[in-house]
């Protein structure tokens, strides 16, 4: 034997090897390549919402270790000796052997809890020795490589427990409505011996069965001393659980997503509050028996941490709309049309470049661009209205004023920058209407944006000399614990001291009626807020922020069908401010003082004073609004003891009286006059003076604009229609004569307008008041 073992060791060594090599490998790198349901939890671990796996199971991934109660009862059922075996039982298997031999068939197989792990891996394949001893060989391998505490969660997280129940976890919220570590004895053990007859569970089957098999492993619980005989009475006493119980669903439209985002088939720990959740889904709810009297039937919103970006709560749509009016659809991840959300970064950007002072007077009067003629909500004008309010009643005209000024190329640029990710157009696509709901964004888009607003404020670090930023003022949102980078804007690309000047104008808007004089409340607190409404009614948003808060409101139809009276203030506002009423209060903002300078600032125009300006504050603005022009509407003119207006050519310097005069542009003045009945109109020059304008031209043309395009469509009995010709005069008693193309169309007083129906073709309109001053203007009829 020795001469043989010499002669062949080689082959021995070799034969070694390779069986050590094939052992080493027999194991595959992955046990179980079953799909698994998509689980949400919260920030504090609850359970939010579950989807079932791809091939219809409940399948929860897999666990990394399992409760001391059910590793306790699973291994005094299945494997007594699993914490010492090294994956095969010996005596376990000469045991089983020998029952299967008196019985004549088999009732024992003597398996090992590792040994089942192999052979839920293999998926069940027919039980014969064969199968048995790869299994027993699979298990020895199985031990080398993982604890016995994670063996023991593989297959707590594999093990079948009835109907399309696997694993654990599924098994105790399908069965209990919690989590594993929340078991109590008596369920601990119903789940342990439930994987060796998951038949059992079946409502109506063999429930004494079931509940034989649970006490009996209770009773030996018992006598090995594990719990007490109160416990075990107690435990005994439990009901077997009925049907399966429906998981929770507190947070579908966010379960979507993440399928969506690419993160299905993993266990996901939100940032996601459950009270809050809870809350604002309810608010939601009532105010939907309220919006489906008018037949809108969704609404979503959303609430996120200014500081970290986190999302604490994520209602994507009312749930009791039903699927009939499409309550699946996450609208908070749906590109609607913006209506006057993005104003605010249009305000804080001029600012941010010195076109605009926070009071500065921006014109509201009628305007036509190229096919493009914007109006306010109100279908009103006020001539001329401060910066600050215009935002925050969110005028439509000064806004598209604005924009053309700063250019809406910048601004769709720097609406990318800040994070919106749904303007896949270029500029000109959108044009001025980019200010007004031209553009789709989404809800978790801006609400973002807005946090980042709120951000660039709180992460101002003032020193005695200088300012700096953080590094993440504007990034997306997240509803994932994780760490990431956030996204930074440039330097300056929107100051702090810009969006302090802006978030505090957005405080003054004029809140729902139900709110009331929301001033007088000591409670409340200051919410810098925005409403938009699109164009045919379809969109209702409202996003509010402060220094810890974002709150994001749409309401609407998801189908796209637009409802009367279906405003942002009306319809979203109420439920923003329901949901900030369950937020923490906060201190708002400190001035950063760092990017501001005291300038003095002309009172009733906002421009910086200009030594016409009767009345002076100073006040702090932006570092660059040095460089903006002084007042250009106050002027010094020269009186005489009557009122009239005087010059040194038909009056002594002596005998003038020298003051300050507010006069606007004539359109400006027009729309002006009616709204601010303590506007004084500049004073005529007495008759023997020669009037000394100063290149203030008394008259403008209202309508129509510079090479315009009119289409005059005909009346309901077919009748030619007529346009509208109108004049605004600084002197509306002036009469003014109206020439078409220099055929004399008539003379007006007062009220400056002329109808006229020419027919196609171009024309020019000439007008003449009676001091000489003349205007003329080319547009087009595109109409018969």
């Amino acid at each position: 034997m020795k001469r043989h073992f010499k002669k062949y060791k080689y082959y021995w060594i070799g034969g070694i090897v390779v069986l050590l090599v094939a052992y080493s490998l027999i194991l595959p790198s992955k046990l179980f390549s079953d799909p698994y349901s998509t689980v949400l939890t919260a920030a504090d671990g609850q359970l939010l919402s579950a989807s079932v796996a791809p091939d219809g199971q409940w399948r929860f991934p897999a666990l990394d270790s399992v409760p001391d109660k059910y590793a306790t009862a699973v291994t005094y059922f299945e494997d007594e000796s699993f914490y010492w075996h090294p994956g095969v039982n010996p005596f376990s298997m000469v045991r089983a052997t020998w029952q299967n031999i008196n019985a004549g068939h088999v009732v024992s197989g003597g398996s090992t809890i590792t040994m089942q792990v192999m052979r839920l891996s293999r998926k069940d394949k027919p039980r014969s020795i064969w199968e048995k001893v790869i299994e027993m060989v699979l298990a020895t391998r199985l031990e080398l490589k993982y604890s016995k505490e994670e063996i023991l969660a593989i297959y707590a997280s594999h093990a079948p427990y009835g109907g399309n129940v696997v694993g654990l976890r599924a098994a105790t919220w399908r069965y209990f409505n919690r989590e594993p570590d929340e078991l109590s004895w008596g369920e601990a053990a119903l789940l342990a011996v439930l994987p060796n007859s998951p038949a059992l569970i079946h409502p109506g089957r063999n429930r004494d069965d079931l509940e034989g098999k649970r006490n009996r492993l209770l009773q030996k619980l018992r006598d090995g001393g594990i719990i007490d005989e109160l416990t075990c009475s107690l435990a005994m006493a439990e009901p077997i659980p009925e049907e399966p119980l429906p998981l929770p669903q507190k947070a579908p439209h966010l379960l979507t997503r993440a399928i969506n985002d690419g993160k299905a088939q993993q266990n996901l720990n939100t940032t996601i509050n459950t009270g809050l959740q809870n809350r604002v889904s309810q608010i939601l709810q009532t105010h939907y028996r309220h919006l489906k009297g008018n037949e809108v039937h969704n609404a979503a919103a959303l609430v996120a941490d200014v500081r970290t970006g986190q999302v604490l709560a994520y209602v994507g749509n009312v749930s009791m709309a039903g699927a009939s009016h499409d309550s699946q659809v996450d609208v908070i991840n749906a590109p609607r049309s913006t209506g006057s959300i993005l104003k605010p970064f249009l305000y804080a950007a001029m600012m941010d470049e010195g076109q605009l002072l926070p009071k500065m007077l921006v014109p509201d009067v009628p305007v036509f661009f190229s096919g493009f003629a914007p109006k306010n909500f109100s279908k009103t004008y006020d001539g001329a209205v401060p910066a600050d309010r215009a935002l925050a009643r969110s005028l439509n005209v000064p806004a598209v004023q604005l924009l053309r000024q700063y250019r809406y190329e910048k601004f769709h640029s720097l609406l990318k920058e800040l994070g919106m990710t749904t303007l896949t157009h270029s500029p000109d696509h959108y044009g001025l209407s980019l200010a007004l709901g031209g553009a789709e964004g989404t809800l978790w888009d801006i609400s973002g944006m807005y946090a980042g607003l709120s951000r660039t404020l709180g992460n101002f670090y003032e020193h005695t000399d200088s300012y700096k930023y953080a590094t993440n003022n504007f990034m997306p949102l997240t509803y994932i614990e994780e760490q990431r980078e956030g996204k930074r804007t440039k330097s300056g690309e929107l100051s702090a001291a810009s969006i302090y000047h802006t978030l505090t104008a957005m405080l003054e808007v004029y809140r729902p009626v139900d709110e009331g004089p929301w001033q007088l409340f000591e409670s409340s607190q200051k919410i810098a807020w925005k409403t938009g409404t699109s164009f045919g009614y379809r969109d209702a948003w409202a996003v509010g922020t402060t220094a810890d808060y974002v709150v994001g409101v749409w309401v609407g139809n998801a189908d796209g069908e637009g409802r009367p009276g279906l405003t942002g203030v009306e319809a979203a506002a109420p439920i923003m401010f329901d949901i900030f009423d369950l937020l923490p209060k906060t201190e708002w903002f400190k001035a950063p003082s760092s990017e501001m300078v005291t300038l003095p600032i002309c009172r009733v125009s906002g421009y910086q004073a200009s030594e016409a300006c009767p009345v002076v504050d100073q006040v702090e603005v932006l570092s660059a609004g040095q460089n903006l022009s002084p007042c250009p509407f106050h002027h010094r003119i020269h009186l005489d003891h009557n009122g009239y207006r005087v010059n040194s050519n038909c009056e002594s310097v002596n005998n003038m009286e020298h003051v300050s005069w507010f006069v606007l542009p004539p359109v400006q003045e027009y729309y002006y006059r009616s709204n601010n009945p303590s506007y004084k109109k500049l004073p005529p020059f007495r008759s023997d003076c020669v009037a000394e304008e100063g290149g203030r031209q008394a008259m403008e043309i209202i309508y129509p604009k510079a090479n315009a395009e009119i289409f005059i469509p005909r009346e309901i009995d077919s009748r030619p229609g007529s346009a509208v010709l109108e004049v605004a005069h600084r002197r509306p008693e002036t009469t003014i004569y109206w020439h078409l193309n220099d055929q004399y169309l008539g003379e007006t007083k007062r009220i400056h307008q002329m109808s006229i129906n020419p027919g196609a073709g171009d024309y020019t309109l000439t007008i003449v008041d009676e001091a000489g001053e003349t205007l003329t203007r080319h547009f087009k009829v595109i109409s018969e």
